[in-house]
């Protein structure tokens, strides 16, 4: 935190008179020609920066910085969540951005499979093929449904032993829940939702995310602690290719770990699937320049006629037009379709952090310095009221309609 610190051989009447009239929290008192600060100060520093020089000073407390010894950390881990039938598709995308960060450190990658004997021997071939080095599997019954305590002690054993220097966890729900509480147990660092990665030589991982609502990128880099930890939003990275397994197995000792838990499971409740823009291959995504759910009839003629699903910027769903489970961006969901048409969306950084992984991009819009056209493969400059009707016109055409 620090602290103020008066120069007393400074003050004299004068001076103390100006600091009064400065300061906005009516702090600081000048009695018997003593000047005090009173606990009204709330470390503004404006005494410091608008006083007269020298008057009062800050004084940032000294703290030493904790020590890690980095050789000691090595590899970098995924944990892998199971749903209901089957891994989440968020590890595999996790397993091939490892080994992209791992070509710069030139260690290995590691799986953490916290399951039941079925779920083991149903998925650890799987989960190999994706390019794991070494898969850590802690097997038990009760590990068959997800359970913070039973996953937490399984989790922490696996860190305390094996040491990794990085943790990577899904951006899910389950995720979001379940890497705080490892990162507190070990007091380190956890960055969440990160929309990028990198990795220095000396095993320092560069976590990027967006911050002051997605206005800029904040870079955040661990230095003094390990293991570093991150949550990655699905669709974010690029799934690998499945190749053919090569990496060994290590079944983890699980008797000495917490296997009671205060946390009952009483039913599991299946939810009706719905629509998810998130696994989507074509998406038609609507901007502000639709003013009604009447208007996007063109968007879901172009949708439907492509195999598509249509999505909306940030704008419409506050406008009431669209569900929010159809936005696309930083407060809506990530996607990385084949093709993506955008209708009059501008391009806001939050939207784009969205949708960036899209494999064609091809953006409509009557703004020529529009930033959507930064990030697409092909731009139109027009009125996507002209353009969507032709464009529909042509499809048709082309499929004998």
């Amino acid at each position: 935190m620090g602290k103020l610190v008066i120069n007393n051989d400074k003050i004299t009447k004068e001076v103390a008179e100006k600091l009064i009239s400065i300061c906005p929290f009516n702090a600081i008192e000048y009695n018997d020609n003593k000047l005090d600060i009173n606990s009204a100060c709330k470390l503004c520093k404006m005494c410091v920066r608008k006083g007269p020089q020298g008057a009062i000073t800050f004084q940032e407390d000294e703290v030493k910085a904790p020590s890690v010894n980095k050789d000691e950390w090595k590899g970098i881990a995924v944990f892998v969540e199971l749903e209901l039938d089957n891994v989440h598709p968020v590890v595999y995308e996790l397993i091939g951005k490892a080994r992209e960060l791992v070509q710069v450190t030139k260690q290995e990658v590691y799986a953490v499979l916290i399951a039941s004997k079925e779920q083991v021997e149903k998925y650890k071939d799987e989960i190999l093929s994706y390019g794991v080095d070494k898969l850590f599997i802690y097997e038990n019954e009760l590990y068959k449904n997800f359970n913070m305590d039973r996953f937490a002690s399984a989790m922490e054993n696996f860190i305390e032993t094996e040491k990794p220097s990085v943790v990577l966890y899904g951006g899910t729900p389950l995720g979001r829940s379940f890497a705080p509480k490892i990162a507190s147990h070990f007091k380190t660092g956890l960055t969440a939702d990160c929309t990028r990665l990198g990795m220095k030589e000396n095993t320092d991982l560069i976590q990027v995310r967006p911050a002051f609502g997605g206005n800029i990128m904040a870079q955040i880099i661990c230095t003094n602690t390990r293991p570093q930890m991150a949550t990655v939003r699905y669709k974010i990275f690029q799934k690998p290719a499945q190749g053919k397994a090569h990496g060994s197995v290590v079944y983890k000792e699980t008797k000495n770990l917490k296997l009671d838990s205060m946390i009952k499971l009483l039913n599991i409740i299946r939810k009706e699937r719905t629509e998810d823009i998130s696994e989507a291959d074509v998406i038609v995504a609507c901007g502000r320049a639709f003013k009604s759910a009447e208007e996007m009839s063109i968007a879901y003629e172009l949708a439907d006629l492509l195999g598509g699903i249509v999505a909306v910027s940030r704008p419409m769903v506050e406008a009431g037009i669209k569900d929010a489970k159809y936005q696309i961006g930083l407060s809506g969901k990530t996607v990385a379709p084949k093709l993506i048409i955008t209708l009059g969306i501008s391009g806001a950084v939050q939207f784009v952090a969205g949708m960036s992984g899209s494999q064609l991009i091809i953006s409509i819009n009557k703004d020529p310095n529009a930033s959507i056209f930064d990030v697409s493969h092909y731009g139109i400059v027009d009125d996507v009221f002209k353009v969507v009707p032709e464009l529909i016109r042509l499809i048709k055409e082309a499929k004998g309609e």
